[in-house]
């Protein structure tokens, strides 16, 4: 009983300094805070004051496998994007995880590791792995064979503004951006 009011004042007392303004006490355990709240507990206001996306984001994987007598095999493109509007659009009442998390990891991705790809801080390696992860068990369960890497392509498009047509017809909007990520080796239990 005493260790359970005690984790809970504790985490209360974190969860506070978290969503606090800056001030000297959430500085100085800025570390511990961090550790406690990130990725489980983090806190944000979007429910209230959503910021709508003016972009579209295509995530596509392709898979690599070294075969035993040295040949390099590169799969075609898979949309992970697709599989997440599908499944959307067929369930009348989606998951929470169905909606965000592949849109969340790359936010994040954005955040914490910028264009260059590389993670300034521990926060920034486990959203990369977090990320990667992700790739690799969709496309183990999607389509099956064992790799070795994954290697991630984001196509941005701008979100149309209503009524946006040319000559009667709606057009498509044309990607702004296709990022490539870099190969990320993938552990033998990812790759089933």
């Amino acid at each position: 009983m005493v260790l359970c009011l005690a984790v809970t004042l504790i985490h209360l007392a974190l969860v506070f300094l978290h969503v606090a303004p800056a001030n000297a006490i959430s500085r100085q355990y800025a570390k511990q805070v961090e550790a406690w709240v990130f990725p489980v507990f983090e806190q944000n206001w979007r429910l209230f004051a959503p910021d709508p996306e003016s972009v579209n984001r295509q995530i596509s994987v392709r898979t690599m496998r070294t075969d035993p007598d040295g040949t390099v095999r590169v799969s075609g493109w898979f949309d992970l994007s697709g599989v997440d509007r599908s499944a959307l659009a067929h369930n009348p009442f989606p998951s929470h995880t169905t909606q965000n998390m592949l849109r969340r990891a790359w936010s994040s991705y954005l955040e914490t590791l910028g264009s260059d790809d590389q993670p300034r801080s521990e926060r920034g390696v486990m959203i990369q792995q977090y990320l990667r992860n992700i790739a690799a068990e969709r496309v183990a369960e999607h389509r099956g064979g064992r790799f070795d890497s994954v290697q991630l392509r984001v196509v941005t498009v701008p979100v149309a503004p209503p009524g946006a047509t040319a000559n009667g017809r709606t057009t498509a909007p044309t990607p702004v951006e296709t990022r490539h990520l870099p190969w990320w080796e993938v552990a033998p239990r990812d790759a089933h």
